[in-house]
């Protein structure tokens, strides 16, 4: 697969990286996101969490501590709205968007993708996309046993230690999620291995994003 670079572009200074759920930014983009923190060392990383509480709302920090430890800045927000019940409190989440876009001028946002089926995700989409009208957004996909992973168009190449450091990070700091049947760490391994191929990855191995809206400046900055 051929990858084309644009010159001129700016680097990647500041990530927003939001989730619904404790351990949903890692399994969808901890890959991308230790590797974006290893590319740039001046790397600052807001990350959010909007429905954990209790146990979770600890694993989702301690998560966070160690997959940011190496960026240069992070900000970690774990808020507690209820696990499932995003859309029947959807106005208290959008103030909670609102919030976020005063305090926070990203070059990339990650955020769930628009076809998910769970509904908190859905609605994380359409919020994130409501709220960062002028940003590069990049949606995540969240293996389930709903069936609903899709046809991804941007892929990051993972190295093998990314891939071991992300599974390492999910099957030691989500113990609330060990009973599920489709929380097991060889269902995400190969998810990134499909995508990995896919892509053609030199390590075999890559996260996939969807990219709804794109601009490409060649030669210079928009």
């Amino acid at each position: 697969m051929l990858s084309l670079g644009f010159a001129g572009g700016q680097p990647i200074r500041r990530v927003l990286a939001i989730g619904a759920h404790s351990d949903d930014l890692e399994i969808g983009c901890g890959g991308t996101i230790l590797s974006l923190v290893r590319a740039n060392p001046g790397l600052a990383v807001q990350w959010v969490v909007l429905a954990a509480s209790g146990d979770r709302a600890d694993e989702a920090r301690r998560s966070a501590e160690l997959l940011l430890g190496d960026a240069a800045e992070s900000s970690v927000d774990v808020l507690g709205f209820r696990d499932g019940y995003l859309p029947h409190t959807a106005s208290d989440v959008k103030d909670a968007f609102e919030e976020l876009k005063a305090r926070v001028r990203p070059d990339l946002v990650l955020t769930h993708t628009r076809d998910d089926l769970h509904q908190d995700h859905r609605l994380v989409c359409e919020l994130t996309w409501n709220t960062f009208r002028d940003h590069v957004v990049l949606e995540y996909e969240i293996p389930k046993w709903d069936g609903d992973t899709g046809r991804p168009n941007v892929y990051v190449a993972l190295e093998e230690a990314v891939v071991q450091q992300k599974l390492d990070l999910l099957g030691a700091h989500f113990e609330t999620q060990r009973g599920k049947d489709w929380y097991d760490v060889e269902v995400f391994r190969g998810l990134m291995r499909i995508r990995g191929m896919e892509c053609r990855a030199p390590s075999g191995y890559a996260e996939a994003f969807v990219a709804r809206k794109l601009t490409l400046v060649p030669g210079g900055v928009a």
